[in-house]
């Protein structure tokens, strides 16, 4: 189950600018802020804010150098916070379990948003890659999405506005609305390679501990299938890759998703690919804080 925190960081900034009027009314609308520190520093997600420069022209004039020892200081919260939960937070039993009783190996770059799984079945090679790029556009599409309900909400229930969060939060429990994490679709990219006969390639998404097949390609070169490079993306735009998996007979989409299960692609995999993500991400974030603070600083 992914961590609200991630989507809390997420969270866009006209959100946190809100007037109290508004914001009490968002509050209740947007589940994930419920969790969000109030000195949290909001990262946009794909989304551009609009600012002016006067003020930090004025504060240049002032004082040189203040905007970066302020900026220097929030980091160094921000950080210290970060770390602080990292320390305080167990490894998820789907990980500890996946990694103790899994065959793949994973290779995990630091500073990639990347995560690569391999093992070997029989004479194939098979590999599943994945990205935490999916929680940074997951958050961006219900960013908008709550956005556009705010909107509605907030034309059509004005006589609201009265009303105290606290009063509001006590509403949306009593409603079920915080009983439950949300849990972010993860896609997987899955390629099974054979010596000289080419590969078969898999789209599928990870969500609740299930595994759900979207598409099954076959490729006669395995280099295709990774598309790792522009002339392979090219090539494999102009070949025929199959047909749309829930188009196939009932039975065969079964036989095909067993055969995918004799090769490690179980709910195993399911329930260890969101929370690795959510791992990485919080890892890769301390790190961009790292780097950050060490350039300003610098």
């Amino acid at each position: 189950m992914m961590s609200l925190r991630s989507i809390a960081r997420n969270a866009p900034r006209a959100l946190a600018r809100a007037t109290s009027a508004t914001s009490t009314i968002r509050t209740t609308s947007s589940t994930f802020l419920r969790t969000a520190r109030p000195s949290t520093l909001l990262r946009p997600t794909q989304i551009t804010s609009a600012f002016s420069t006067s003020t930090i022209r004025r504060t240049a004039i002032d004082e040189e150098g203040a905007t970066e020892t302020e900026l220097a200081s929030k980091l160094d919260e921000e950080l210290k916070y970060e770390t602080s939960v990292k320390e305080t937070e167990h490894m998820p039993a789907s990980i500890k379990d996946f990694l103790e009783n899994s065959q793949f190996e994973i290779k995990d770059i630091p500073g990639s948003e990347d995560v690569i799984l391999t093992r070997t079945y029989g004479n194939e090679k098979i590999t599943v890659s994945f990205s935490i790029s999916d929680l940074t556009n997951y958050s961006a599409e219900n960013d908008f999405d709550v956005d556009e309900a705010l909107g509605d909400e907030e034309g059509e229930n004005h006589e609201h506005d009265n009303s105290t969060a606290a009063e509001l939060d006590a509403e949306a429990e009593e409603d079920g609305q915080y009983d439950h994490e949300e849990s972010i679709p993860c896609r997987l990219n899955i390629v099974i390679e054979k010596p000289n006969q080419g590969a078969l390639s898999v789209e599928a998404v990870a969500q609740d501990g299930t595994i759900m097949v979207e598409n099954f390609y076959y490729y006669k070169d395995a280099k295709v299938a990774h598309s790792n490079d522009a002339n392979a993306a090219h090539a494999a735009g102009r070949l025929y890759p199959g047909p749309v998996f829930g188009s196939l007979d009932e039975d065969l989409q079964v036989l095909l998703e067993r055969y995918l299960e004799e090769r490690g692609i179980t709910p195993a995999l399911a329930l260890f690919v969101p929370d690795y993500m959510d791992m990485k991400e919080q890892k890769e974030y301390i790190s961009w804080l790292q780097n950050v603070k060490g350039f300003i600083s610098a």
